[in-house]
């Protein structure tokens, strides 16, 4: 930060005739940094003669307030009533990282008649859960959501607070990242703790997936991250577990009901749960066309799983985007992966190379999808996938 010493300066306008940015203007007699403009590039304090500008460099600031914070919390999503997988997958992650925090762990539960899936919180790992209750919060809706989660975070001090990378949580996250002064890493698909600094480490694809970047935040609090559905491991329930559930009945503002839900109507379509499958057989490029789609859809129901497909495929509009599988897609890690037709780029294995076990058919030797393969068969798939039918059936 720049800081103006107000009893140093003289107002000889030094600093404002040589910033290159515009960003310092006078006000009887004393310089003023205008925050939006100014970069920090010391051109005014090199400039100023008379020792009345400072700039602050991180190193300097006192940090000591960061010591407020304490324990990881996970902010559970619940949709009709039904607890989110994800949600479960992230408090048996925060458990992993409170170990090596010796943290407590709490999940923030939002909606309205929610008693039974607080306790669920507690039995998955949770040492504590906050129930906030609220006709108004009976669905999800951002602003309310943002003053009830940001309060209490303002009130409780985590020192990290995670959520899922779902449609709600890709909104809300951002609007409390920015109401806290924080920062946010999103689509983390890794998360530890620096054993020196004792940070959160969140890691995510870089570059369209071409690298892997750890991001920090050092500096401020809490630290958060998104995590996508169906990357990390879920805790056995235990029906022992016992913990805390605070019930509040948080008062929500006037002015955050902006938006009133008259009525939800879902639209018809079949159950794609790619993130829970057991099996999935997803097809790409290779396949050929929309109807060789088929093939793929056949041999899924031979082995009950589910369709998957690569983003070149739903770009194409062969298949509907819920059955991308990858970076831009969802994230998965079924017993069984069938990968037809798919290269293997790394865009689509980031979503599906934690599969136990992946079986990949290509015309391509050289694919890179058989890099990652248990098992490779080389040929063509439409002669291929009747084949294995019939022998499955």
């Amino acid at each position: 930060m720049l800081k103006i010493i107000d009893k140093n300066c003289v107002g000889c306008e030094a600093c404002i005739d040589k910033c290159p940015y515009d960003a310092l203007y006078m006000r009887e007699n004393i310089a003023i940094v205008d925050k939006e403009k100014c970069t920090l590039c010391g051109v005014c304090v090199d400039h100023c003669n008379f020792e009345a500008i400072e700039l602050i460099t991180n190193s300097q600031k006192d940090n000591s307030y960061l010591n407020q914070y304490e324990g990881i919390w996970v902010l559970a999503e619940q949709r009709e009533g039904e607890l989110l997988n994800v949600s479960i997958e992230l408090i048996g992650e925060a458990r992993k990282l409170a170990k090596k925090k010796d943290a407590n762990v709490t999940a923030v539960l939002v909606g309205n008649n929610l008693s039974e899936q607080a306790k669920t919180l507690i039995n998955r790992g949770a040492d504590k859960v906050f129930l906030l209750e609220n006709k108004e919060l009976e669905n999800y809706r951002t602003e309310p959501y943002t003053q009830v989660i940001s309060d209490l975070i303002k009130e409780e001090k985590p020192e990290i607070v995670l959520l899922g990378a779902t449609n709600n949580g890709r909104d809300l996250g951002p609007r409390l990242a920015a109401r806290l002064d924080t920062g946010l890493t999103a689509d983390c698909t890794e998360l530890d703790i620096d054993s020196e600094e004792e940070i959160l480490l969140q890691t995510r694809p870089a570059f369209g997936g071409n690298l892997m970047a750890t991001i920090v935040c050092p500096e401020h609090r809490p630290q958060m991250a998104t995590v996508r559905p169906g990357v990390m491991m879920e805790l056995e329930e235990d029906s022992n577990r016992t913990g805390e559930i605070i019930k509040i009945e948080p008062e929500i503002e006037e002015k955050n009901i902006i938006t009133k839900i008259k009525d939800i109507i879902k639209e018809p379509k079949a159950s794609i749960n790619l993130e829970s499958a057991n099996i999935i057989v997803a097809g790409g490029r290779g396949v050929g066309c929309p109807e060789n789609f088929s093939l793929i859809e056949e041999l899924a129901q031979t082995v009950d799983g589910e369709v998957g497909a690569s983003r070149a495929v739903v770009d194409e509009g062969w298949i509907q985007k819920e059955h991308q599988v990858g970076q831009t897609g969802k994230t998965v890690k079924p017993t069984l992966y069938i990968a037809c037709g798919i290269s293997g780029a790394i865009q689509h294995k980031a979503g599906m190379q934690n599969s136990d076990y992946i079986i990949a058919i290509n015309k391509d030797p050289e694919a890179p999808i058989f890099d990652i393969c248990d098992y490779g068969i080389v040929g063509d798939l439409k002669e291929i996938i009747p084949e294995l039918i019939d022998e499955i059936a």
